[in-house]
């Protein structure tokens, strides 16, 4: 009987050692799907990295920045002017990432005479430096912005195509991506980078 009794202690220790492992495994499992769904989250509704290209947001950005997006941001919060801003255009042409400044918000008038920005006919304090556009294109007449649309431009004025242009046009609310957040190399946040400390934060309401 002692024989058997030990036996029988040993297959339950077998047996506990076994489902200990199986839980361990189990566990383990879990954690990496959790850890490949947080990335994916992540990924697809909170941060991500792209790539500047191209000179149009010269001085503030160059080509070849690594940029980080924060795609949280416009799900509590309207887009405000000068917010730089990550946008994919559906039904257009290209396929990729554009990077440009708000400028004009829904429901305003925008107008460029001169090279000047002129919002609801009052001439626009620019936060970054910036020349003056030798190309108003589309907004040398006025354009009012539907209550979705978004009036951006690049800092480079005369080396971007943006929403004086009609390949670029209104940016709509459903096609920003994000907020650009924060330039990796050299570190800054994106929306501090080259600000005018002395310009008034908005002169146009």
């Amino acid at each position: 009987m002692r024989r058997r009794s030990y036996r029988y202690r040993y297959l339950d220790d077998a047996t506990k050692q076994k489902k200990k492992r199986m839980r361990g495994i189990i566990l383990w499992i879990i954690e990496i799907i959790f850890v490949i769904l947080l990335a994916y989250v992540i990924i697809a509704f909170g941060v991500e990295k792209i790539t500047m290209v191209g000179d149009s947001m010269n001085t503030t950005l160059a080509d070849g920045d690594k940029i980080i997006v924060n795609k949280m941001v416009y799900r509590f919060t309207d887009p405000k002017r000068f917010d730089t801003i990550v946008f994919k255009q559906t039904g257009k042409e290209h396929g990729y990432y554009t990077i440009k400044r708000i400028v004009g918000l829904p429901g305003e008038t925008i107008q460029i005479t001169d090279g000047i920005v002129y919002i609801n006919g009052k001439e626009l304090v620019e936060k970054v430096p910036v020349d003056l556009s030798a190309n108003g294109g589309m907004a040398e007449e006025k354009i009012t912005l539907d209550e979705n649309e978004y009036f951006v431009l690049g800092d480079n004025r005369n080396n971007s195509e943006d929403s004086r242009f009609a390949n670029v046009g209104n940016v709509i609310k459903e096609d920003i991506i994000g907020k650009a957040w924060i330039r990796l190399h050299p570190f800054n946040f994106v929306n501090l980078i080259n600000t005018q400390t002395d310009a008034q934060e908005d002169q146009t309401e």
